[in-house]
């Protein structure tokens, strides 16, 4: 079977948790900690960076920090994963949807404004699959209206726009290190920012709110356990150490898809704007019509061949659970729905081999062949 997305642990991984269970430094209080967080911050050229348990709890710590609460509005969009909108439930807020634009499939800025309400405290982007969101008019938008903006970078480390990392755009960057993203600590998160006073308050909420300064059972506030362990941090320091060469890995993925599936009709691939640095998380493609075959048989064709494949993420409308909770009744997002119903992520590691790649790309080429 080629796997959909595994990790690739080719640095000093074993050698820097080793050094944790030896010296026993295993918990949050350790070196890695603190290291990883100062290293990954400064590559997104922020000055601060909050080590969290996974993306999901990231993003439960930034909008926690802002304050969020009951009545109060986050924009998003509606295609996404459902961890981008459920740390806007669990602080009581409500999330409030925008749909994709066709080409990075990413929020559509031009609706943005349209969504804004006097209940409106933050805009969330998410950069699906890789490719970032055009930040500039969410930037200038936010900054007209008073709001915060809270990337949702999961998918993105390293991705660019005009030359400035994803993540240390806005008011916050949130990050995951789950198994499958380019750099890893299995399960893991991180929350980047310059704001002084939003770091101290990521580093409280993920801490039980903890007094500052004194390790005594006394708390003033709702705090979280979000906190990395050394261990984690230790293996995600080991794969940042190496963070240029997995996004160029997931880069030479692309150009390698690119190059077999170009001229392949009903196929669409993705794209990278001028503005853009596109690392590719996953590589994603639309199966229109014309390709002959539609997007769940060829998930079956192809995994009939060993190869493990995904689809697109369920717009949030159209989750069961937010429908339960009376969320997004009668709403539509044609872009986003278009999208969940034919895209298709294929095989994404940044170890694939070009012959895994080149067998890939020959299974979608049969399976066109043999709908003729």
């Amino acid at each position: 079977m080629i796997p959909i997305c595994v990790p690739f642990l080719s640095g000093k991984e074993l050698e820097y948790a080793s050094d944790c269970i030896k010296s026993n430094w295993i918990s949050s209080r350790g070196k890695y900690v603190e290291k990883f967080e100062q290293s990954f911050a400064k590559y997104c050229g922020c000055k601060y960076g909050v080590a969290s348990t996974s993306g999901t709890t990231a993003i439960h710590l930034a909008l926690a920090s802002i304050g969020l609460k009951k009545g109060d509005e986050v924009i998003v969009p509606a295609f996404t994963m459902i961890a981008s909108v459920l740390p806007i439930i669990y602080c009581g807020a409500t999330p409030v949807l925008v749909d994709s634009e066709p080409e990075t499939w990413n929020i559509d800025v031009d609706q943005i404004e349209t969504k804004v309400t006097d209940r409106t405290k933050a805009i969330l982007p998410v950069h699906i699959y890789g490719h970032p969101v055009d930040m500039g008019p969410i930037l200038k938008l936010a900054d007209e209206y008073g709001l915060y903006v809270v990337e949702d970078a999961a998918e993105a480390h390293g991705a660019e726009y005009y030359g400035k990392r994803a993540g240390g755009l806005g008011s916050m960057g949130c990050f995951s290190f789950y198994a499958n993203k380019i750099i890893t600590c299995g399960e893991g998160g991180m929350v980047v920012t310059s704001d002084n006073q939003i770091a101290d308050d990521l580093r409280s909420l993920h801490d039980l709110c903890f007094p500052k300064g004194e390790r005594v059972y006394r708390h003033s506030k709702v705090g979280y356990n979000y906190r990395m362990t050394n261990i984690q941090a230790a293996i995600g320091l080991a794969q940042f150490e190496q963070i240029e060469k997995l996004v160029e890995m997931r880069r030479n993925n692309a150009r390698s898809y690119n190059e077999r599936l170009s001229e392949v009709a009903g196929l669409t691939l993705p794209i990278e704007k001028k503005w853009a640095k596109n690392v590719y998380w996953m590589y994603s493609l639309l199966i229109a019509d014309e390709f002959g075959v539609s997007r769940n048989k060829l998930i079956e064709l192809l995994a009939a061949k060993k190869i493990e494949t995904r689809p697109f993420f369920t717009p949030m409308n159209k989750q069961p659970v937010f429908r339960d909770m009376g969320l997004f009744i009668n709403e539509d997002y044609p872009i986003a729905e278009s999208l969940s119903e034919n895209g298709l992520n294929l095989p994404s590691s940044s170890g694939l081999s070009p012959q895994e790649i080149e067998y890939v790309c020959n299974a979608l080429r049969d399976a066109k062949c043999n709908s003729n």
